[in-house]
């Protein structure tokens, strides 16, 4: 039997970038869970180019939504299930653009 707890999504917005073809600025990115990151003050993410990778946290704002938009960004944009977004996101990219959520 599994004890396993749900983990909270977590998310942060893109402010730096030294590629922007892997990262965006003003685009927000889904956090992985990476403690052996954290511990070197780096955060993993889904790039632009859809691979998990770890950048430093400092190219980052680390942002707490609301529990409606958090399962609306999960719903909606990670998982490519929405119809209007389709400039914000590319399938399995977990990201997507401020503009899209104002």
């Amino acid at each position: 039997m599994s004890t396993r707890q749900k983990s909270k999504a977590q998310f942060a917005i893109c402010i730096n970038s030294d590629d922007p073809d892997l990262l965006t600025p003003r685009m927000i990115y889904r956090i992985l869970r990476d403690v052996s990151a954290a511990k070197s003050n780096y955060v993993r993410v889904i790039d632009n180019e859809g691979e998990d990778y770890v950048y430093p946290a400092e190219y980052f704002i680390f942002v707490d939504f609301s529990p409606t938009v958090k399962r609306n960004l999960l719903k909606k944009v990670f998982t490519g299930k929405t119809n209007g977004v389709e400039t914000a996101i590319k399938a399995g990219e977990g990201k997507i653009s401020l503009a899209t959520i104002g």
